[in-house]
């Protein structure tokens, strides 16, 4: 197994606490796919601190396995805690390593829905889908999920936030450990379509979201772009800036949001839909 704790390790506690969460229309629709199905398994690839699979348990009772897979070990753990109270009726497994080389820890648990939440670009995609063709059940569902960031948000504030991140991490958007983001090379849909879940349907869920100033600074930290270890010793002067700058943005001590969560809903060719 690898673990790279090197790019959100640190901040796994900031991370469970200020990203936003899926909507609670998406949690119902991968729900919805599961119906029928008599004993659900799900494999949530870059689980990060168990976002999926904590909103799906309260509203799919019969699942009766998890699989989280992540790069990072603290994150895991701290999503295996989050789960602990629903080991007595649902087996939780933890895998850490890249998307691409999972493989289920005992035979029997071919994942009947395989899901992947603001991940996936961070990943071997085709080598994910690969994967996902071996191990799922045949009628599984893959769901493959986002909404952006406030990097890529279109607002008088986030633009005003984006800048001053610039004048201290320069014009490129970091990403990772080093470097900068490029953006994948095609689209999600593209690879769906090469792949053996090459039936795909597309879902929009509008969210409006409010922030208060605090609470973006938590966030940031947990971003690949605003990660206090890219600023060499200068977070300390980046924080006040960066308070400053969205509670003069600020309207009635809040900052909206408007989002847009996309779900690609993909299942292989001939399944029941």
């Amino acid at each position: 197994m690898v673990s790279d704790d090197a790019l959100f390790g640190p901040e796994a506690a900031d991370y469970a606490r200020y990203r936003p969460g899926l909507p609670d229309a998406a949690v119902r629709l991968l729900a919805a796919t599961q119906h029928g199905v008599p004993d659900p398994v799900l494999l949530d690839l870059g689980t990060g601190t168990g976002q999926v699979p904590r909103a799906l348990l309260p509203v799919l009772h019969r699942l009766v396995h998890i699989d989280l897979v992540d790069v990072n070990e603290s994150m895991l753990e701290a999503a295996r805690a989050a789960l602990e109270p629903v080991n007595s009726v649902c087996t939780v497994d933890v895998f850490t390593g890249a998307a691409h080389t999972f493989t289920p820890a005992a035979p029997g648990r071919a994942p009947t829905l395989i899901t992947c939440s603001r991940s996936f670009h961070w990943m071997s995609r085709p080598q994910v889908l690969s994967m996902a063709g071996r191990v799922a059940a045949p009628h599984a569902v893959v769901a493959i999920m986002g909404d952006g960031s406030l990097w890529t948000h279109q607002a008088d504030w986030t633009a005003a936030l984006r800048e001053l991140i610039q004048s201290y991490l320069g014009e490129d958007r970091r990403a990772g450990t080093r470097g900068t983001y490029a953006g994948p090379g095609r689209s999600y849909e593209d690879d769906l379509a090469d792949s053996a879940f090459s039936e795909v349907t597309e879902h929009a869920f509008p969210v409006a979201r409010t922030w208060k100033s605090e609470d973006v600074l938590g966030y940031l930290r947990t971003t690949s772009f605003a990660r206090p270890a890219l600023f060499a010793g200068r977070h300390s002067a980046f924080e006040p800036a960066a308070l400053r700058l969205l509670q003069e943005h600020a309207r009635g001590g809040v900052l909206k949001e408007d989002a847009v969560f996309t779900m690609l809903l993909a299942r292989r060719h001939g399944s029941d839909a």
